[in-house]
């Protein structure tokens, strides 16, 4: 119940933060507003996944992109039912929540809004130019969450079976 709120939550923001920057803000027309020396304010438009790998221009890439991420949280959601871990619910959401408002945006607008760019002239990795929005946060948190959580969880944390007899017939 929880992951299904927190993934409803992301969504709504995502979109509700996509629709005032696209026609509230008119953020096409302000670009860039500079937030600090690192963080700007601008429209990018994402036709693929992360750094716009498998950019999808064409319908047919961009509905095989649509059916490959609606089969990813299809999964997703199949493991958040089974779920029983509090933070393993709210993680899930989390990504959830982001997959969906990318996966609408890719079948409403055909790319996603992609709005903060995370920038720096020094090398310091994947991250030194990177364009994102709040779905992707969303993501992010949550596969952190899950990273830590699996990262965290010890030998205490598996349940004990020794009392299921369940083999004796």
């Amino acid at each position: 119940m929880i992951g299904g709120a927190v993934a409803a939550t992301i969504l709504t923001f995502d979109q509700l933060h996509k629709a005032w920057m696209l026609y509230g803000l008119n953020i096409m027309a302000r670009q860039p507003i500079r937030l600090t020396p690192f963080l700007d304010v601008v429209l990018s438009w994402n036709f693929g996944v992360s750094y716009s790998l498998f950019a999808a221009h064409a319908v047919v890439a961009r509905v095989l992109l649509i059916g490959l991420q609606s089969l990813i949280v299809a999964l997703l959601i199949y493991w958040l039912a089974r779920s029983k871990n509090l933070w393993t619910c709210i993680a899930l959401g989390g990504v959830i929540g982001g997959a969906l408002g990318n996966m609408t945006d890719r079948v409403f607008r055909g790319a996603v809004a992609d709005f903060f760019y995370f920038h720096s002239t020094l090398p310091v990795g994947p991250l030194a130019n990177y364009v994102f929005n709040l779905a992707d946060v969303g993501i992010t948190i949550g596969a952190g969450l899950l990273l830590y959580e699996s990262l965290t969880l010890g030998p205490s944390s598996t349940p004990d079976h020794s009392h299921d007899r369940s083999d004796i017939k």
